[in-house]
């Protein structure tokens, strides 16, 4: 049962107050009591920062959420809340690193999805023997946010409780929005249950189509209706090269593209604050790490102390963090330390969109309100020539993989078909001999294995689809692939488990030649959703299939003004 919230019109008494006629002194005292509570609040300044009380009606399992600052009216996502304290709130993934945990608040199925089209006949082989990639779970109504809010007597749903001190009036601005997002929910609704009855819609640039998305009307149905009413406030606060900078020429490039790309933005993006729908943190953690790390200091501290300090800036300077305790905020990080960046603040980690390179499932990451980022290694700004390749009858190579010995699934792949005689169309290797091109082998092979390194994600996976190359993903199913919500990532791509890594040239030699040229041609599709331009952002690249991720998320989230 999905998590119900309550609202009261009365707040309870602060003081023990007494009534009745005639009691002067009674009256007289509770004065008093009141003066001095109302001074010692303004002496204290722990008062601010924690005036307001959030905790789950559930007996077995909660969690209390402060406040960052006295910026506007609180409200708790009832979808999700992040568990802070004590050893409940941690725990160690299959690799041994301490992870975060979330404490789930009500059910789990609270997210829009694009359901995959019931048309299954797309030629794509059974090929994993991996359990597929998470996908998002179709829901009725969205995750609320709301206040000033207290259980109902009796009731065995969960609550979330939230008392306000001071009455406040409603907000008119955020109830115009939210009606805005419900009727492109009902609109993408629509779109869900009647994409076999309806004929394309119109679009001078591109059309969705095929066997590439789990539903391609839905789909196109929700990127116009994100085109014609989402919009991003950026917040100006922070100097560069921290805030609103960041790596373009890197293997970190999506994160310094993207901010870029936010600044360049007019058409999704607003100057009113009061018309977002959802806010972007512009932080860089790359840039984070050059300039406030300590090399070999194995210390983020002072990394997390720049993005809670950050948070406390906004939250107290504005009242759009507080209003929704995060919820409708987002922030975008390709470094392997996103994630642990992102727990300086709980409501961050537990209720924020976090925009990830690094999306493992195994350390928090949560699909139904993260977004999975694609690692792009760009090496200079004239992408268009690094995209393209020969055809099947021109890639002789069965599969390629050349890189460094590291991180848990490498190992195996190295151990078993390095340097395999017996098995020349295998090029399997460490490094690569002076001479011969990372480039070309990718475009001589007909499949491109993309194993993670230290952490689940790889730029191989993006080289190999701008290369024409069918990507191969080896993992356990940690990895939550990116935009998955919206393309169907078994039409054009094998995944394999670690365990059939001996069995990985029996598997994709499997493959007929018939079957692979339709999965090559599918790559050839789905790269326009890949590509980082290197001037402005194109409809349908990266940098907007990005915000569509956040647009569904957002579009899950109901944020409720308070009735004042």
């Amino acid at each position: 049962m999905r998590a119900t919230v309550s609202t009261s019109s009365t707040a309870p008494s602060l003081l023990p107050c007494f009534h009745g006629r005639g009691r002067a002194a009674a009256v007289a005292a509770c004065l008093v009591a009141a003066t001095f509570l109302a001074l010692a609040a303004f002496l204290d300044p722990r008062a601010q920062a924690s005036s307001w009380f959030f905790s789950s009606s559930s007996s077995s399992s909660f969690s209390s959420l402060q406040p960052s600052g006295g910026g506007g009216e609180h409200l708790l996502l009832t979808s999700t809340s992040y568990s802070g304290g004590g050893d409940g709130g941690r725990r160690r993934n299959s690799t041994g690193k301490e992870v975060h945990e979330e404490v789930q608040v009500g059910d789990d199925d609270i997210l829009l999805s694009l359901p995959k089209s019931s048309s299954s006949d797309h030629g794509a082989p059974p090929l994993s023997a991996s359990p597929p990639a998470a996908v998002l779970a179709p829901a009725a109504a969205p995750a609320t946010v709301c206040s000033q809010a207290t259980p109902r007597q009796g009731s065995s749903d969960e609550a979330i409780q939230a008392t306000p001190q001071v009455p406040r009036r409603r907000d008119v601005k955020l109830e115009r929005l939210e009606l805005g997002l419900a009727k492109a929910r009902a609109a993408i609704m629509d779109a869900v249950r009647n994409k076999d009855n309806r004929p394309p819609l119109a679009d001078n640039d591109y059309v969705p189509m095929g066997p590439i998305y789990r539903n391609s009307y839905a789909f196109h149905r929700s990127y116009l209706e994100m085109e014609k009413l989402f919009k991003v406030y950026v917040y100006e606060e922070g100097e560069p090269p921290v805030f609103h900078d960041g790596p373009c020429r890197s293997i970190y490039s999506t994160e310094g593209r993207f901010i870029y790309s936010m600044e360049m933005e007019s058409r999704l993006r607003t100057s009113d604050p009061d018309l977002a729908h959802v806010f972007f943190l512009p932080f860089s953690v790359v840039k984070m790490v050059k300039m406030i790390y300590e090399p070999n200091s194995h210390d983020m501290g002072p990394l997390k102390r720049t993005v809670s300090d950050y948070i406390s800036v906004l939250s107290n300077k504005y009242p759009y963090w507080n209003r929704s305790l995060g919820a409708d905020h987002f922030m975008l990080s390709c470094h392997d330390w996103g994630p642990y960046v992102s727990s300086a603040n709980g409501q961050l980690f537990g209720n924020s969109i976090r925009v990830l390179c690094n999306a493992n499932t195994s350390e928090g990451f949560n699909p139904s309100k993260d977004v999975s980022l694609p690692e792009i290694n760009l090496r200079s700004d004239v992408v268009d020539h690094q995209v393209g390749g020969p055809s099947a009858s021109h890639r002789p190579i069965l599969a390629f993989f050349a890189g460094g010995n590291h991180g848990p699934v490498r190992p195996s792949l190295l151990a078993h078909w390095k340097d395999r005689g017996d098995h020349p169309d295998v090029q399997v290797s460490e490094y690569l001999p002076r001479g011969v091109s990372y480039t070309d082998m990718m475009r001589r092979s007909r499949f491109c294995l993309c194993p993670g390194g230290y952490e689940v994600a790889s730029p191989r996976l993006a080289e190999a689809i701008y290369l024409e190359c069918v990507p191969v993903v080896v993992d356990d199913g940690e990895y939550a692939l990116p935009f998955a919500d919206v393309l169907n990532w078994d039409a054009f791509a094998v995944r394999l488990r670690v365990a059939d890594i001996p069995r990985l040239r029996e598997v994709l030699a499997a493959v007929s030649p018939r079957q692979y040229i339709r999965m090559q041609r599918r790559v050839r599709m789905v790269r326009r959703h890949f590509m980082v331009h290197g001037g402005a952002p194109r409809r349908y690249d990266a940098f907007h299939m990005i915000l569509h991720s956040v647009w569904l998320r957002r579009l899950n989230v109901r944020i409720a003004a308070q009735q004042g």
